[in-house]
């Protein structure tokens, strides 16, 4: 079986306060693009993940797809199982491409395994993977609350636009954004701007992380002007990633002498 997770970008991100544990608590609404990794899953003699595409650092064992199998595992005794991941969506840019692998885990193993688990449990599968990851599970525009695990219906419809995204080289850590982030309760509704004409949103629609990300990434920034050079209605960092998409009412075409070395594109 294969399926094809896919990546977000934040609309609007608002650090609101800091929580007792540590933890920021977030306003934003998450919508679903076209940009996809490829999962594959087969049965096997023992349970192991493959790669292909973009490198994944780290340790294969620690790969949130296999944490989604172990959850399913020790609930439903699964027999091994082999993943073979081709990864597109980039790490470390915002877009929660890790999250989208893990929760599409979820589905699938539901699916391949008929196991029946419904969407409420399958929420709360992802909800132990990451914030972000029960998300992925309905796969639909939310306005997002708490940790940004708390999920609001809102009414979205960026269909009639080209997204386009960039990017850079490198990745900016959760870490390093939350860094120098202020937090404080926005002046207004999130889901209230929204419904203002897309072309307004760029004064009134920011991601808190900007304020902590661009004097450290300048080159962030730059990316972010350079779309508003070719025409975006809208543009912004997405999460607390390096990638920065825009909203275009027909495909852009950049010159390439304008993006600097490194940056991917994707449409």
């Amino acid at each position: 079986m294969i399926v094809f997770p896919n990546a977000k970008i934040n609309i609007g991100l608002n650090v609101v306060s800091k929580r007792s544990d540590g933890y920021h608590n977030l306003e934003t609404i998450f919508y679903p693009v076209k940009l996809c990794d490829a999962l594959e899953v087969v049965e096997a003699k023992k349970t192991a993940i493959s790669f292909s595409g973009i490198q994944i650092d780290g340790n294969p064992e620690d790969n949130l797809i296999l944490k989604a199998y172990r959850l399913l595992q020790a609930d439903f005794q699964l027999p091994p199982v082999h993943f073979h991941l081709h990864k597109v969506i980039p790490a470390g840019a915002g877009l929660g491409g890790g999250s989208a692998d893990a929760a599409f885990a979820l589905k699938m193993l539901d699916l391949f395994f008929n196991l029946s688990i419904s969407i409420g449990q399958l929420e709360k599968y992802a909800a132990q993977i990451g914030a972000d990851c029960p998300f992925f599970i309905q796969n639909k525009p939310v306005f997002a609350t708490g940790t940004g695990n708390e999920f609001h219906n809102v009414n979205i419809d960026l269909t009639q636009f080209e997204i386009v995204i960039l990017k850079p080289s490198f990745s900016v850590s959760t870490a390093e954004a939350y860094k120098n982030v202020v937090s404080q309760k926005p002046l207004a509704e999130l889901t209230e701007l929204v419904k203002m004409p897309e072309e307004s949103w760029k004064d009134c629609i920011i991601n808190d992380f900007e304020k902590s990300v661009f004097p450290s990434f300048p080159q962030v920034l730059k990316l972010k002007q350079l779309l508003y050079e070719s025409g975006a209605v809208y543009a912004s960092m997405s999460g607390s990633g390096s990638a920065v998409f825009g909203l275009f009412r027909s495909l852009p075409v950049i010159p390439k002498n304008k993006i600097p070395h490194g940056v991917l594109i994707y449409r």
